[in-house]
């Protein structure tokens, strides 16, 4: 039987700024607990009296140098919490033939670097001027924001927690990075018991080419301290232009660095709403949704 208290959970956000981190973290962690209620009602209310057990990896304003009000989301995320699941409507957007035109040419783009770099998709070109400083640790600056990552796992993984690390869009990336620089550069033996990744770039090889293992010899190339690993990606999400990794990772399971890479793709809507209509890919849609409130449930449980 696990034990509650032990369970730790850190929370890795996307990329642009974000509010102030205490108001960031309250309306995540809301966002969590209902998602996980919704999924399982015993685990949710289990989890809603460990607010304590609930971190955020705030690396935002460290890198962008600002923060963004909460204001203009607030009414739309309450909105998401009144919301009892995805309608037809989001259903339909979700799985549109706009929207997988737009993922066929992403995906041709990410194949092809001599296509990638004569696109004009401004989403494309604003991912990749956002991301440059992170990739090529420009001033140090991606070593500084995996630090917001490292400093409270190590931590939490010294005093013996059970911890869940949640990395959601660039900050699935963030989180593959420090774990990897724990397990191979600090010699961190420790594991987190479970890495949640929800609307991740990690399937995309742009991104997989600039993983700080990418260029090492096998036995240095993947990390060793993720146990198990789910993947959560929802339909018309082009940020997850991959939404399966286990194929992309399958060496990390055959060197028996990580139990099982999971993904969770088919049937899974992102419903968040606000000004500009449906964006599948906000992480307060992610926390919100039963998909991945089921993973956090079976985790608290101790499945």
């Amino acid at each position: 039987m696990v034990d509650p208290s032990r369970n730790r959970i850190l929370f890795v956000p996307g990329k642009n700024p974000k509010p102030t981190p205490a108001l960031h973290r309250e309306w995540l962690w809301r966002c969590l607990v209902h998602g996980t209620r919704v999924a399982d009602s015993a685990a949710g209310q289990s989890l809603a009296r460990r607010p304590d057990c609930f971190a955020l990896a705030a690396w935002n304003a460290l890198y962008y140098g600002c923060d963004k009000l909460l204001e203009p989301d607030q009414r739309w995320i309450e909105q998401l919490l009144a919301t009892p699941g995805a309608g037809p409507e989001e259903r339909r957007a979700a799985l549109s033939w706009r929207t997988r035109r737009a993922r066929l040419a992403y995906w041709l783009a990410d194949w092809s670097p001599f296509i990638l770099s004569r696109v004009h998709d401004p989403a494309i070109t604003a991912t990749i001027r956002e991301t440059e400083a992170y990739f090529s640790n420009h001033e140090g600056i991606g070593a500084r924001v995996r630090e917001r990552v490292k400093q409270p796992l190590r931590a939490m993984l010294a005093a013996g927690d059970r911890v869940l690390l949640i990395g959601h869009s660039l900050g699935a990336v963030i989180g593959y990075d420090a774990l990897w620089e724990l397990w191979v550069e600090e010699g961190l033996r420790s594991q987190v018991d479970m890495f949640l990744t929800l609307g991740s770039p990690l399937g995309m090889h742009y991104v997989q080419r600039r993983l700080l293992g990418f260029h090492h010899a096998a036995g240095r190339r993947f990390p060793g301290n993720i146990r198990r690993w789910r993947n959560v990606a929802a339909h018309g999400d082009l940020t997850a232009l991959d939404p399966r990794l286990a194929d992309d990772f399958a060496p990390m399971l055959a060197a028996g660095l990580t139990e099982s890479i999971v993904d969770e793709h088919d049937g899974v809507f992102n419903f968040f709403r606000n000004a500009d209509g449906l964006n599948v890919h906000r992480s307060y849609g992610y926390l919100a949704q039963p998909r991945a409130g089921h993973v956090v449930a079976r985790w608290w449980h101790g499945f």
